[in-house]
């Protein structure tokens, strides 16, 4: 039965890339998709496939039901674009000013659609119900997947599956992990009060600059100095806004970063020691603050059953060239929700290609991925779907 849906695939990639470029070209920021939701509906209903809207606010949720009774599974794809001007120089690039797909949601959407094409096709020898998760707003926290969930999308599902279309692993590698694979990523804000004056008379003035520096330099020693170094973890602060005249002493600073952490342990440690360091060097310095640290997603632990079983139909097509346990990445992702509620395993397809310059990250203007890359994908998690369900290698 693989053998079949593999073929089927093949048939229907061109259908695949057209819908991408599709996406591509009218991207939504997470928590404005409108048109999205209404053309994965339209699309799936087309193929007679049982559609719940507006799930969780605007997710979609179609359901294919075998002719035989048996398990549930569930597939996952997103479909929310970023906030950045599109630098691609593609035909098909986003029409939308300052809104593009660079994260490849486009290619995850186009890869469910066409593998749920080819699936409704093959619904006579299907033992048990495949449901196909179409999840808004994954960039930004709280995200679409816990309201999905709470909405009911996986009531009844006992496995589910998703994957990445990943430009740092070239067309053809396919990468794993067997328990975590991403990391929680939460979100802080530190706002320092001094006292402002005149550049020429700094020891009149508490200096929120020199307040803030310290701060930022001291947070930098938390990972290194607090934290076992066996434990993955990250503290950034991205951005540093304060003052404004060049002779002015500035009596605010804003600082705004990100914690990165797998073991929920190391993560409450963060959370004390930044706010007592924080405090410790305002206090030193005359100054006050306000803290506030923000939880995102939690991190991405795969179920070592569902990871084997993605494994093994990894090997039962082309082109996997490269199948290989992976280093977690400190990259965040909603999936983590889905796995925390059944069994299942999120992994990473291979979709850069340096001899066709697609070599730039994701979150980037210029990023893009190798398109056949869907089809690896579809092909996968298709696989998977239908060895859980038990028919996979049924004729």
């Amino acid at each position: 039965m693989q053998e079949a849906l593999f073929k089927k695939l093949e048939s229907l990639y061109p259908e695949m890339v057209e819908l991408r470029r599709d996406f591509h070209a009218e991207p939504e920021l997470a928590f404005e998709e409108e048109i999205t939701p209404r053309k994965i509906a339209s699309y799936l209903q087309n193929l007679g496939i049982d559609v719940r809207t507006q799930v969780g606010g605007r997710g979609v949720v179609g359901t294919i039901k075998g002719k035989k009774p048996g398990k549930t599974v569930a597939l996952r794809a997103d479909f929310d674009a970023l906030p950045i001007q599109e630098e691609t120089g593609l035909p098909f690039a986003s029409k939308i000013p300052g809104k593009m797909h660079a994260c490849g949601h486009d290619g995850h959407t186009a890869t469910l659609l066409v593998l749920a094409k080819a699936l409704v096709a093959m619904r006579d020898e299907l033992e048990g119900t495949i449901v196909l998760i179409h999840q808004f707003a994954e960039e930004f926290a709280p995200g679409g997947a816990i309201a999905m969930i709470e909405d009911g999308c996986l009531d009844g599902v006992d496995a589910i599956f998703g994957t990445h279309l990943w430009s740092p692993l070239p067309y053809g590698e396919v990468g794993y992990s067997y328990d975590r694979l991403m990391a929680a990523s939460d979100r802080f804000e530190v706002n320092i009060q001094g006292k402002g004056g005149h550049g020429a008379l700094p020891h009149e003035t508490v200096d929120a600059v020199m307040v803030g520096s310290s701060v930022a330099m001291m947070l930098q020693q938390l990972v290194s100095r607090n934290v076992n170094p066996l434990e993955p973890a990250v503290v950034t602060i991205a951005s540093f806004h304060a003052g404004g005249a060049f002779n002015v002493i500035s009596d605010t600073a804003k600082l705004e970063g990100t914690v990165r952490t797998f073991s929920e342990s190391v993560q409450n440690q963060l959370i004390v020691r930044m706010e007592e360091t924080i405090k410790g060097v305002c206090e030193a310095s005359g100054a006050t603050y306000s803290f506030t640290y923000t939880k995102g997603y939690p991190a991405v632990v795969n179920d070592r059953k569902m990871t084997e079983l993605l494994m093994k139909t990894a090997k039962l097509f082309h082109p996997v060239e490269k199948l290989h346990e992976i280093e977690p990445v400190m990259g965040g992702e909603d999936f983590s929700y889905y796995l925390q509620r059944v069994p299942g395993a999120f992994f990473f397809t291979g979709a850069g290609n340096e001899e066709k310059g697609i070599v730039y990250p994701h979150h980037h203007p210029k990023f893009d991925i190798d398109e056949r890359a869907m089809l690896v994908a579809a092909k996968h998690l298709g696989a998977a779907a239908l060895s859980f369900l038990g028919t996979g290698d049924k004729k």
